[in-house]
């Protein structure tokens, strides 16, 4: 399905975060597209719908968590590579320049990951979010060197608002096992 927008709760609470999810599908007219634990204790609800759904949603989701929610995002007009790069279906063959974005947060990196792919003409690899990373999560993508560079940029600029950049690094020609060992 498309959807043109996605909203995500990250809370400290799994009880009060699946509780949410239910008040969150109740609420409005979305898909609940990830509902689970993540590391450190947490969890984690993702949204996606048209923007007022999704806002809707959202606003019935932080109600029910109060203050257990720990961070939270509405992105309108989501790119096309996040959905394929978060559940892994990304079809990338070939290496030619690699970014990597690290963030403390989900919510963080999963906006800085659109705003990556919104930047600069890159191939976003893979979101990996918070299982087995203690509750970081990053991303991978590929293209040309300069428009590596300025997605990651953008990317970094969008992680760092709330503190929650980890590293970036851009690698200009990485050798092949790394397209193996990263996938």
């Amino acid at each position: 399905m498309e959807y043109n927008a996605i909203g995500l709760l990250e809370y400290s609470s799994i009880a009060k975060g699946i509780g949410s999810a239910d008040a969150m599908v109740k609420a409005a007219a979305v898909d609940l597209v990830i509902s689970r634990t993540i590391c450190s204790g947490k969890f984690m609800n993702l949204i996606a719908g048209d923007v007022d759904a999704v806002r809707n949603a959202l606003g019935a989701g932080e109600d029910y968590g109060q203050e257990t929610v720990i961070d939270s995002f509405l992105i309108p007009n989501v790119h096309p590579d996040v959905f394929p790069a978060m559940s892994g279906s990304t079809n990338v063959t070939a290496l030619d320049a690699l970014g990597i974005i690290e963030s403390f947060s989900v919510a963080s990196l999963i906006e800085g990951a659109d705003q990556a792919a919104k930047a600069a003409e890159v191939k976003l690899i893979e979101i990996r979010l918070a299982m087995a990373l203690g509750g970081k999560a990053f991303v991978t993508l590929t293209g040309e060197v300069g428009a590596v560079e300025s997605a990651v940029a953008a990317g970094e600029d969008v992680v760092s608002r709330n503190g929650m950049l980890v590293h970036t690094i851009v690698i200009p020609s990485p050798r092949p096992e790394l397209l193996r060992d990263i996938l």
